[in-house]
């Protein structure tokens, strides 16, 4: 993985919504359609947001050290938390000022903003696929709640499409029907919040959530001489990496270097083929099987 990928796609978020925001408010004024003057604060919002995950990934890039033995990834999860206050707090704001032009009578929008929002609409779904690309690429999940604020934003301007389109299409008493659609796009918006949290969280609590690494932990195990099974393998994440704990099983009559040794040699090619995997504990436990019944032998 290119080391400066994650601030390149950061980079390219902030950039692409600060524009965006700029010409969505301007546009939505101009056009009469507060559909895209809501768009325009969800960017807005998302500019702020795309800042505190570059905030967040500097500072879960930072070594190890003494108070913080594991590094300082987890301080992702926690940016993300903060990048759903935000994503909330747009939603409601939008919902409110959508419910207040729905009930003050206005001017249906303008027939070329259906233009800009097109082409917004394939610059956000654009933009969600490179940036969640990416963070697949880094395992970050605060620049997948990133690559979420732009569906998210994709998903305000279809709603704003839309709308516009039904107030010109159906003419007088349909002014308001781009209202509605920011209206609809802000609960899309706080259900988006709710599938970016909650794997955050996950992550935060450590919960049991990456069976595909466990399995591929496994299958290098299998290849290691020496390996009988691996009882236990615990999976944390932090920050783009992840911290394995394994219970290994061992022959009971070999001696303790043999059972270090066979230990070391699953770590180095864990290490060396799952290059995520920033630090690997393993506690080698004795067949206890295989001692009984050489017990038995002997007796």
């Amino acid at each position: 993985m290119e080391k400066n990928l994650p601030y390149r796609t950061i980079g390219f978020s902030i950039l692409g919504n600060i524009l965006l925001a700029v010409v969505k408010i301007a546009a939505g004024i101009l056009g009469n359609s507060y559909a895209l003057v809501a768009d325009g604060i969800e960017s807005v919002s998302d500019v702020f947001s795309s800042i505190l995950v570059l905030v967040g990934l500097r500072y879960a890039q930072k070594p190890a050290d003494k108070n913080h033995p594991y590094g300082h990834g987890k301080i992702e999860p926690l940016v993300t938390f903060v990048i759903v206050g935000f994503l909330i707090a747009s939603s409601l704001l939008i919902a409110y000022q959508s419910y207040q032009n729905i009930l003050t009578p206005h001017q249906a929008p303008k027939a070329w903003t259906l233009l800009l929002l097109g082409g917004i609409i394939l610059w956000k779904e654009l933009s969600y696929r490179i940036v969640l690309r990416n963070s697949k690429l880094t395992g970050s999940s605060s620049l997948k709640a990133d690559a979420w604020h732009h569906r998210a934003d994709a998903i305000t301007s279809v709603a704003a499409f839309i709308g516009i389109s039904i107030a010109l299409c159906m003419g007088e008493g349909y002014e308001t029907a781009d209202d509605w659609a920011a209206l609809l796009a802000s609960g899309i918006i706080l259900y988006n919040a709710y599938k970016i949290f909650r794997p955050a969280l996950g992550e935060i609590l450590d919960e049991d959530m990456y069976e595909d690494i466990s399995l591929k932990i496994k299958e290098v195990a299998r290849e290691i001489p020496g390996v009988m099974a691996i009882e236990k393998c615990h999976i944390r994440k932090t920050g783009m990496s992840y911290c394995v704990d394994i219970h290994l099983i061992v022959n009971g009559n070999i001696t303790v270097k043999e059972g270090h040794d066979i230990a070391h040699k699953l770590k180095d090619t864990l290490q060396r083929q799952l290059p995520s995997i920033a630090s690997v504990l393993i506690h080698v436990e004795p067949d206890y099987k295989e001692i009984r019944f050489r017990e038995c032998l002997q007796n």
